[in-house]
């Protein structure tokens, strides 16, 4: 009996937000909670989740296997497809949140990317920052959790470690492959890379 409720309950939410305009491809895919709000011309992709206290603004795209829960998405939002935003997270108008990313308990700034394979947790971000792939703040320290702050227009290059607590300032750069545990000053350059060594006409040794 509890799973025909389940199901009867899924199916009124899901005719509720297609009669309001809501465009859905493969709507049986999609499961709602009692709580979902969503705005204007947003459009769902197929097995995507939402969690209590979901808020959805106008003009956003929900790709394919996507979970949302306890968080506030503003207009003109893409995410997805296989993201995972967690409870506390806004992302800010034009904000895009990619494949395989997961945000927790943090702010994204208008018009900022986080377009693949990274972890943001904690975490205070500008307007206009781009995330590189592969990018992970480094937020528990095994006894509490610490902040990042990056400010508007910070490019963070892919496979980088930000360990909390760190603040990056407003129109700097972090190179790839960087482990950053210091403060980053406004506009600079900040990387951790130790030299490329290459042995020429190196032979493997046979067994």
């Amino acid at each position: 009996m509890k799973q025909l409720n389940l199901k009867k309950l899924q199916n009124r939410l899901r005719d509720k937000f297609l009669k309001s305009g809501v465009k859905m491809v493969g709507p049986e895919t999609i499961y709602f909670s009692k709580d979902t709000k969503i705005g204007k011309n947003v459009t769902i992709e197929p097995y995507v989740v939402f969690g209590l206290k979901v808020k959805i603004g106008n003009n956003v795209i929900i790709k394919s296997f996507s979970h949302l829960e306890n968080c506030k998405v503003e207009n003109k939002v893409d995410i997805g497809p296989y993201a995972r935003i967690r409870p506390g997270t806004v992302l800010k108008e034009g904000s895009k949140i990619g494949n395989f990313v997961e945000i927790k308990k943090s702010i994204l700034g208008k018009k900022s990317k986080v377009s693949h394979l990274t972890y943001i947790g904690d975490s205070l971000i500008g307007k206009s920052v781009n995330v590189g792939a592969g990018t992970i703040t480094c937020n528990y320290d095994g006894l509490k959790k610490n902040k990042t702050k990056i400010k508007d227009n910070v490019f963070i290059g892919s496979n980088s470690s930000l360990v909390a607590p760190l603040t990056i300032e407003q129109d700097s750069v972090v190179g790839a492959g960087s482990v950053i545990t210091k403060n980053v000053r406004k506009k600079s350059l900040a990387l951790t890379r130790s030299l490329q060594t290459e042995i020429k006409n190196y032979k493997r040794k046979s067994r």
